[in-house]
C-alpha cells in the first residue's frame, strides 16, 4: 500500500504544474541542448554534454519523485486541529531541550513558507502522530540516544 501524502489544493495543482512542464517544455529543452553539445564533437572531453546529461537525469528523477507524490496525493484542507497530531499539523514541542515548531508532513506542502518540515516517517515525526498537548514521548536519534519530546501545542497548517 501506498503512503498518502497530504497536500492543499494549492500545493497539489503548484506541483501538477511543475510536472507538467518537466514532462513537456523541459523534456524538449534539455534533448535540445544534449544534442547541441553532442555536436561539440568528442563526447569523452565534451564537459558541456556531461553536464547537459546530468540535468538530464535530476530532471527525470524529478519526474519520477513528483509522479509519485501527485498519485499518492491526498488533496484538501487540514482539518480543524483537535489538539492531536497528525500529518498536516503546525506542532511546537519541547525537542531535546529545545523548543521547535514546525510542520508534520511535505516539505512540498509548506511550498515557499520557512517552516521546518519532519515527514510523517520520520522518527520525530512518527513518534508524534497521534500524540496530544501534554503529552510527552521520545524517539531514538540516529546516534542511538534517547531524544525527550513534550507537545506543546498543535494547530493545523494554513500556508
Amino acid at each position: 500500500m501506498t503512503d498518502q501524502t497530504w497536500l492543499t489544493q494549492e500545493a497539489f495543482d503548484r506541483l501538477q504544474q511543475e510536472y507538467e512542464h518537466l514532462t513537456g517544455e523541459g523534456r524538449t529543452a534539455i534533448a535540445k541542448e544534449i544534442d547541441e553539445r553532442r555536436q561539440e564533437g568528442d563526447l569523452k572531453e565534451n564537459g558541456g554534454y556531461h553536464a547537459a546529461r546530468e540535468e538530464q537525469g535530476k530532471q527525470e528523477a524529478r519526474i519520477q519523485q513528483l509522479r509519485a507524490l501527485l498519485e499518492s496525493a491526498h488533496v484538501g484542507e487540514a482539518s480543524a486541529s483537535d489538539g492531536t497530531v497528525q500529518s498536516g499539523s503546525v506542532v511546537t514541542a519541547t525537542v531535546a531541550g529545545k523548543q521547535m515548531r514546525f510542520l508534520v508532513g511535505s516539505r512540498e506542502v509548506a511550498g515557499g513558507t520557512d517552516i521546518d518540515v519532519f515527514s510523517a516517517q520520520s522518527p520525530l515525526g512518527n513518534a508524534l502522530l497521534g500524540k496530544r498537548v501534554g503529552d510527552s514521548t521520545s524517539y531514538t536519534a540516529p546516534n542511538g540516544n534517547a531524544v525527550a519530546i513534550e507537545v506543546l501545542a498543535v494547530e493545523a497548517f494554513t500556508g
